[in-house]
Parts: structure tokens; C-alpha cells; sequence
């Protein structure tokens, strides 16, 4: 292996390291006005009581609904490897909705600049994904866009939504343990975690399919 290449893997592994660490910035003025917020409510709520002399009555408890759990995360799962830009992407096979050779794309005005357009197959209208652009928008720019060469189009489950990629690796099998889970659900939750091996993000499908349907990019759910 060259040092170039060396380095090269070198930064997309802190790259994707990067991209599992949520570092929520907590603005003191943002605290202090929710503080404020929540002692005015308990004055109100106090003066509410005292002029009619009645204790309101507990509020039922909500029940929370857990999300359901992805079937690659109850054990052994498969994925397929593919490669954009230099990244390597896993998709778990359970969520993948078919591959298909890319071919001429018709551009919709209006839409995300990560947004290619549409590409028919077999009367069916599939909306294209240009990755590169999506998964790491602060790394793209003209040289990069010149430089993609996308051959095929990963398709997301049943969401019409596919995304660009250059060239097929191939598909493993995967234990829990060879996958570094997110610790957390809040920033960028298109990201399942990464695969230790080969230090490549694994997508988690239906959170980037609502991305996706959302028109957000992968990192305009941080400001949220």
C-alpha cells in the first residue's frame, strides 16, 4: 500500500469517525430562556390554582412508543459494499430495493441541488440521489463532481428514492459486533454506524428514505 493511499484512507476513517460523534452545543442564553419559560409556567399554573381553589387533576400518562427495531439489528445480517467518491457506503440487503445501471436522468426544477432528477425504468419514474453531494456536501465541489463516475443506481427499499454509485464491492455477512452502532438518535440518523473492517458508514434506510422525502440534506438535520 502507498503512503498515499494510506493517508488517503487515513482521513475518510476520521472522516466517518467524525460523522458518529454528535457534539451538542448546549447556548447558555438558549438555557436560560427555557429556565425563564418554566418558572413563568409554574407561576401561572400556581395563580390558576389559587383562584379557583381546585387542584387540577394529574394529565394521563403518554404512552411512548418505541420505533421498531431493524431487522439487521436482531443478529447476523448481510450487506452490499459500494463505493462513491472514494467512500465506501454499506446498505443492509433486508432494505435494499433492487440495482439498476444508470441511464439518462431528466432534471426537475426547484429541487435540492443534491437532487438529480428522475430516471425512468420500466414506466417507473425513480428519483436519483447524487451521493457524493448528499453524504458529504461540505467535500464537494467542482473538481470532485467532474471526477464521479456514477454506473448504477442502489435502490432504497419501496421509497422510489435511489442513490448514485460508482462501482459494486461486494456483499459480507455481518455479526453485531463488527458494526459500531450509534450510541445515540439524534444527529444525522441516516448513519446506523460504522463497519469496523472496512471503516464505512452503514446506512440506516428509513431514516435517510424520510431525509430524503423531507427534501434535507445529511447534514441540514443538524440545525433542526
Amino acid at each position: 500500500m502507498s503512503k498515499g493511499q494510506f493517508a488517503n484512507e487515513k482521513v475518510m476513517e476520521d472522516y466517518l469517525s467524525a460523522l458518529l460523534t454528535d457534539d451538542p452545543v448546549v447556548d447558555p442564553i438558549q438555557r436560560d430562556s427555557v429556565a425563564r419559560l418554566l418558572e413563568k409556567a409554574r407561576e401561572d399554573v400556581a395563580q390558576i390554582q389559587e383562584a379557583t381553589s381546585e387542584v387540577p387533576p394529574p394529565a394521563p400518562e403518554r404512552q411512548k412508543t418505541l420505533p421498531e427495531e431493524p431487522e439487521y439489528r436482531r443478529g447476523r445480517f448481510q450487506a452490499l459494499y459500494f463505493r462513491v467518491a472514494g467512500l465506501v457506503l454499506a446498505v443492509p440487503l433486508t432494505e435494499l430495493g433492487g440495482i439498476h445501471k444508470m441511464d439518462k436522468t431528466s432534471p426537475l426544477i426547484g429541487g435540492p441541488d443534491w437532487f438529480s432528477g428522475v430516471m425512468l425504468h420500466r414506466d417507473e419514474k425513480l428519483k436519483v440521489v447524487d451521493t457524493a453531494q448528499w453524504v458529504m456536501p461540505e467535500k464537494y465541489n467542482e473538481t470532485l463532481a467532474e471526477s464521479l463516475n456514477y454506473q448504477y443506481l442502489i435502490m432504497l427499499e419501496n421509497s422510489g428514492w435511489g442513490l448514485c454509485c460508482e462501482s459494486l464491492i461486494n456483499t459480507v455477512t455481518l455479526e453485531q459486533d463488527d458494526v459500531k452502532w450509534r450510541e445515540s438518535h439524534g444527529k444525522r440518523p441516516w448513519l446506523a454506524g460504522l463497519v469496523k473492517e472496512k471503516m464505512c458508514a452503514l446506512i440506516n434506510v428509513k431514516e435517510m428514505v424520510t431525509l430524503l422525502n423531507q427534501g434535507l440534506g445529511s447534514r441540514e438535520d443538524d440545525e433542526a
